[in-house]
C-alpha cells in the first residue's frame, strides 16, 4: 500500500502532506488512517510546536474517493456510522490539537476536503488555485460533520449559504466569507505558511497557544456564566504554568522573549 500520507518535520514545524496526486488526495478509509497516523506522531512529538497541512500535486483534497463511494452504496447501518465516526474522531482530532495548525490550500478543496480545511486554526488559500466546496448536497449527501465545525468558525448565516448551495468559492469568495484567513500568491503558499507557522513558534509560548486552543474549542457551547467561570479556571491554571513564570519574569527585567 502507498504511503498516502507524508509528514515532514524541520524548525519545529510539521509538515503533513497528502500524498495521493494520482487521485487528487481524495478520502479513503486508508487516507483517514493515515492521516490520523500522522496527527498521533505529531501530537507526541515534543519538538512540534506547530503544523502546517497541505496536498500533493494540484489538489488540496478532492473529497471522497470515487472507488470508496461505489463501495460506500453497499454499506449498512452499521458500516455506515462506523465510516463517518472514523472522519468525525481525525477532524475532532485536528481541532482540539494543543497545537496550532495552518492549511495550505494549494488547490481544490472539496467535500471533506474543505471540511479539513475548516477544522484548522489558520487558512491560507493559493490566489488562483485554491476553490472550496462544500458539495456533499451536490450528490445526495450531507455535510453532517463538518457542518458542527464549520458553523463554528464562520457563524450559521454563512454556513447556510456554502451548506445549501453546494458552491464552488474561489480563494477571494471564501475570504469574504471567513473561511480563509489570507488570500497568497500560488508560488508562495508555502513560505507564508511557514511564515505564520513560525511566528507562532517565535513569538508565543507553547504552553498558552494550548491552553487558548482548549478555551476556544469549549466556550461556543457554554452559556455566558458557565463560559467565564471556565475561563477564570483555565486562567488560573495557565498562571501556574512554567512558561507563564518565566515569561513574565523575563518581561519585568526587560529581557528578549525567546520560548
Amino acid at each position: 500500500m502507498p504511503n498516502l500520507v507524508r509528514l515532514d518535520v524541520a524548525d519545529r514545524i510539521a509538515t503533513v502532506t497528502l500524498d495521493d496526486p494520482a487521485k487528487r488526495n481524495a478520502f479513503s478509509p486508508a487516507m483517514v488512517e493515515a492521516l490520523h497516523d500522522a496527527f498521533e506522531r505529531v501530537a507526541a512529538d515534543d519538538s512540534v510546536r506547530a503544523v502546517i497541512v497541505t496536498g500533493a500535486g494540484s489538489a488540496f483534497c478532492a473529497g471522497a474517493d470515487l472507488g470508496y463511494l461505489r463501495e460506500l452504496q453497499g454499506f449498512d447501518v452499521l458500516q455506515n456510522q462506523a465510516d463517518s465516526r472514523r472522519l468525525m474522531e481525525l477532524f475532532r482530532r485536528i481541532h482540539l490539537l494543543p497545537k496550532p495548525v495552518v492549511a495550505a490550500i494549494n488547490g481544490p478543496a472539496l467535500g471533506g476536503g474543505a471540511g479539513l480545511a475548516s477544522v484548522c486554526d489558520f487558512v491560507l488559500a493559493g490566489a488562483e488555485r485554491a476553490k472550496i466546496g462544500y458539495t456533499e448536497v451536490r450528490i445526495g449527501f450531507i455535510p453532517a460533520v463538518v457542518s458542527v465545525f464549520l458553523a463554528r468558525r464562520i457563524g450559521l448565516g454563512a454556513a447556510r449559504e456554502v451548506l445549501l448551495s453546494g458552491a464552488i468559492l474561489t480563494a477571494d469568495e471564501a475570504y469574504r466569507l471567513g473561511l480563509v484567513n489570507r488570500v497568497v500568491a500560488d508560488d508562495g503558499l508555502m513560505d507564508a505558511a511557514r511564515t505564520v507557522a513560525g511566528d507562532w513558534i517565535s513569538q508565543n509560548s507553547g504552553q498558552a497557544l494550548a491552553l487558548t486552543k482548549e478555551l476556544l474549542a469549549a466556550i461556543p457551547t457554554m452559556g455566558l456564566d458557565e463560559a467565564l467561570d471556565y475561563a477564570v479556571n483555565l486562567n488560573v491554571l495557565a498562571r501556574l504554568t512554567p512558561d507563564c513564570k518565566t515569561g513574565i519574569q523575563r518581561f519585568l527585567d526587560k529581557t528578549p522573549q525567546i520560548w
